[in-house]
C-alpha cells in the first residue's frame, strides 16, 4: 500500500509547489514602492494587459535629489569626478559635485551627475525641472584673459588685431593658454586693459594695420 501510494503522495506535493507559486506572484501583483516619495507618473491605464519588468509608476523622493547636466562631448574630456559644480534652478544656486560621468555620448552631448552639498533646496526646485549647470574645471587667480577669439586654440600661438587709441589695429602675436567655454588665458603679447578684436579677420592677413571706422 505504501508503495502505491508515494506516487500519489509525490504529485500532491507538487500540486501544493505550484499552488504555492501562484499564491506568491498573486501577491507581487500588490506593487509598492520600494522608497518614500511622491507619486510622479503612472504610466499604464487600469485594466492594461502589461508584461515583467514594465514600467508602473514613477515614484520621486523630493527631498534627494540630484541634476543631470549635458554637455557637449568636445568640453567634456576634462570632466572628472570630485569637481565643484554650480546648478541655476531659476530661484536659486545650489553648490554640489560631480558624481558621475557617462562613459559613451549621446546625440554628441556626455551626461554628467551632479550631487548637492546640501538639501536644503531653494524654493520651486522639484524632480524634472529644467536647469543650467557650471562645473568648475580649474581656477586660475591673477590671469590675463579675453573672450574666446574665432580661430586660436588653447596652448597655441595667434595674431590678433589690438586697437590703439588713434583709431587703428594694429597685429601682434599672442601666446593662449587655458581656456574655458567662453575666455582664454593670455600668456603673452597682451597687457590688462587692451582691446582685441575677436572676430575673424583672414582677410586682412597681408596687412598689419588697418583702420577701424
Amino acid at each position: 500500500m505504501q508503495s502505491q501510494l508515494a506516487p500519489q503522495k509525490s504529485e500532491v506535493d507538487r500540486r501544493m509547489t505550484m499552488l504555492e507559486l501562484q499564491r506568491k506572484l498573486l501577491e507581487e501583483l500588490r506593487v509598492r514602492a520600494g522608497i518614500t516619495g511622491v507619486l510622479q507618473l503612472v504610466p499604464v491605464e487600469v485594466g492594461q494587459q502589461v508584461g515583467p519588468g514594465t514600467n508602473l509608476a514613477r515614484v520621486a523622493d523630493p527631498t534627494l535629489l540630484k541634476a543631470e547636466i549635458r554637455i557637449a562631448e568636445t568640453q567634456a574630456r576634462d570632466i572628472q569626478i570630485g569637481q565643484k559644480s554650480s546648478v541655476d534652478t531659476r530661484n536659486g544656486l545650489i553648490e554640489g559635485r560631480v558624481a558621475r560621468v557617462d562613459p559613451a555620448a549621446q546625440q554628441g552631448t556626455v551626461g554628467v551627475d551632479v550631487t548637492f552639498d546640501t538639501r536644503e533646496y531653494p524654493r520651486g526646485a522639484r524632480p524634472d525641472l529644467n536647469v543650467d549647470g557650471t562645473i568648475e574645471l580649474e581656477r586660475l587667480e591673477n590671469v590675463i584673459h579675453v573672450g574666446r577669439p574665432a580661430f586660436g586654440q588653447e596652448h597655441s600661438a595667434v595674431t590678433l588685431f589690438r586697437l590703439t587709441a588713434d583709431g587703428e589695429a594694429v597685429r601682434v602675436n599672442v601666446k593662449l593658454g587655458r581656456s574655458s567655454v567662453q575666455t582664454i588665458e593670455i600668456v603673452e603679447g597682451l597687457q590688462p586693459g587692451d582691446q582685441v578684436i575677436l572676430s575673424d579677420m583672414s582677410q586682412w592677413d597681408a596687412f598689419d594695420r588697418v583702420r577701424v571706422g
